[in-house]
């Protein structure tokens, strides 16, 4: 391999020429998504936290309640939006090995409080969470549900997409999120809510044209960078530059502000958004594929534990979790395949409260399984360029520590 050749981490879409040459084609993207789950209402924004932003101002119009759980492992841009709106935040710890809810924690926090407003449930890794234990436990109390949806485009739970379980649910549009606008998001809600939603919109969210302009250069910087040959430069570059400055929140990309972005988006990126949607369907099979190779190769393996679909449940597996009985041995395995640049990558490098940064918006607490997680974990690409090559020595590297 070239000294300078990387596979992205994740199974993003790269973009073609020929997308550019499609934006005229009928329908629209904020349709392609009504279609698919199905849902009666699909909203296209910014980002999926600005999504998020709208969902937590509807909220605050529909109860009196100010709290909102999320989990103890999750990007912190949903609690920055939640602390944007001036709502509460009630951290869950998650389940031993999983990204799920421990439930048991979880029925204790919705009884301790009559304040519950809503639960964030994520469907991290492409992984459905189970919404039926979940739902059993919040919806008796008049619990909100919102999905988080990021990373799960067209996965599917007990026969049913994920984000069609809850009141609301946003999605992601973001680079390295599968179908990607370079930026972007989703929000998804039934008939019910549909007008609310409108007008929080309409209210909230205003053209800006330098920011929708740095957002269209920067899905054309991506339309060039994201290959192989050339993604070492925006992201093993800046991954270097970071930690040899000893940030390694920086390194990441997870240094994340309060006063994100919300603006409107171009019907301009969303007409190339419908002009490769077509590509969703085959690209999650692909990852499938990607994932069942890794896990028929490498479920025999002793020194780590692989992270699947539960039951009833078809991911998308953007990337493969894989957990080690120890931060040293996981280590070990990233290192070799970050020298090969093979697309490991860790997904979260702190637990949520171990973010410097987010100390002043979140409560104070102990939440070991998602500190366990954070130094056990490691993540696999499914991307597009992995070749079978580049599979075989992932394998090797894995089971020939």
């Amino acid at each position: 391999m070239g000294i300078f050749r990387q596979i992205p981490p994740t199974a993003s879409f790269p973009i073609y020429g020929r997308d550019f040459l499609s934006i005229f084609k009928a329908g629209s993207l904020e349709e392609d998504i009504k279609n698919l789950l199905p849902s009666p209402y699909a909203r296209i924004t910014c980002s999926g936290t600005a999504a998020l932003y709208v969902i937590t101002q509807i909220l605050k119009d529909l109860s009196p309640k100010r709290t909102i759980i999320i989990p103890s492992f999750i990007c912190p841009l949903v609690a920055l939006a939640i602390a944007r709106a001036g709502l509460k935040i009630a951290i869950c710890d998650i389940q031993v090995g999983r990204f799920d809810y421990d439930l048991e924690q979880l029925e204790n926090l919705c009884s301790s409080t009559g304040d519950i407003l809503a639960i964030i449930v994520p469907h991290l890794g492409g992984l459905p969470a189970d919404m039926k234990a979940i739902s059993q436990i919040v919806k008796k109390r008049g619990i909100y549900i919102v999905e988080d949806c990021a990373q799960s485009l067209g996965a599917e739970y007990d026969g049913r997409k994920v984000g069609t379980f809850g009141e609301f649910a946003f999605f992601s549009l973001c680079r390295g999120k599968g179908l990607t606008l370079y930026e972007g998001g989703v929000l998804i809600t039934n008939q019910e809510y549909s007008g609310m939603v409108e007008k929080k919109f309409t209210q909230l969210v205003k053209d800006d044209f330098l920011a929708e302009t740095m957002a269209i250069l920067g899905f054309l910087g991506y339309s060039i960078f994201y290959r192989p040959s050339l993604f070492w430069f925006i992201f093993n570059l800046p991954w270097n530059f970071w930690n040899l400055l000893k940030n390694k929140v920086k390194a990441a990309a997870e240094y994340n502000r309060i006063d994100f972005p919300i603006y409107k988006m171009s019907r301009f990126r969303k007409a190339l958004g419908h002009a490769f949607f077509h590509r969703l369907a085959p690209q999650i099979i692909r990852q499938r594929k990607v994932a069942e190779y890794y896990i028929g190769h490498l479920g025999a393996q002793e020194n780590f534990r692989i992270m699947k679909e539960l039951p009833g449940s078809l991911a998308t597996y953007p990337y493969l979790t894989l957990l080690f009985p120890s931060k040293e041995k996981r280590d070990n395995a990233f290192n070799a395949l970050n020298k090969r640049g093979l697309g490991a990558f860790i997904i979260y490098i702190h637990a949520l409260t171990d973010y410097p940064y987010m100390k002043p918006y979140l409560p104070d607490g102990h939440y070991p399984n998602a500190r366990q997680f954070v130094e056990c974990s490691l993540t696999l690409s499914t991307n597009i360029f992995l070749t079978d090559k580049d599979l075989d020595a992932i394998i090797a590297l894995l089971n020939h520590p």
